[in-house]
């Protein structure tokens, strides 16, 4: 069924050497495409498919799973045409770092910034890519499966709870 919705027809035709995965799951279509071309392809999404709202950007690490070890996920909608898709781009541990798509969406601005602070995936060209949830003296991205459970140069806590 993924293959007949309309954004991925699209995709296929105009970027077929840079689609490297469409899956469907619970009616919810995802698009796997290549790095280096996230902002093209999101371009066109929001231009010519009118999917308008970049309504979350968020991040998988796979670590030890899969390589790349980082997948970089856009969650977009149309609301004229009241229809989803999910973007996922690959992005290697050796070159953590994707584009930025907030000259699309200025809502990317603060998701990309969360995603940069807690996976540690840079985002180029983005206007203001600076921590948002930790201090900015915070060693390392804390929602990387390889960080400490108890956080950089912590002692586990030995005192009573009550």
């Amino acid at each position: 069924m993924a293959e007949n919705n309309r954004a991925v027809i699209k995709l296929k035709e105009k970027y077929a050497d840079s689609i490297l995965e469409v899956k469907e799951f619970r009616g919810e279509v995802t698009v796997t495409v290549a790095r280096e071309k996230i902002l093209e392809i999101c371009g066109f999404l929001k231009d010519s498919l009118r999917f308008n709202l970049c309504t979350d950007v968020t991040a998988v690490d796979y670590l030890g799973k899969q390589e790349p070890r980082f997948m970089a996920v856009y969650n977009l909608y149309s609301i004229p045409n009241k229809d989803r898709i999910r973007v996922k781009a690959p992005v290697p541990e050796s070159d953590c770092a994707i584009d930025s798509v907030t000259g699309l969406w200025k809502s990317a601005i603060f998701l990309e910034r969360e995603v940069y602070d807690l996976m540690g995936i840079n985002f180029r060209n983005h206007p203001d890519l600076r921590r948002i949830l930790m201090t900015d003296d915070w060693v390392g991205h804390p929602l990387r499966k390889d960080y400490p459970l108890q956080g950089p140069d912590r002692e586990p806590y030995k005192g009573r709870l009550s």
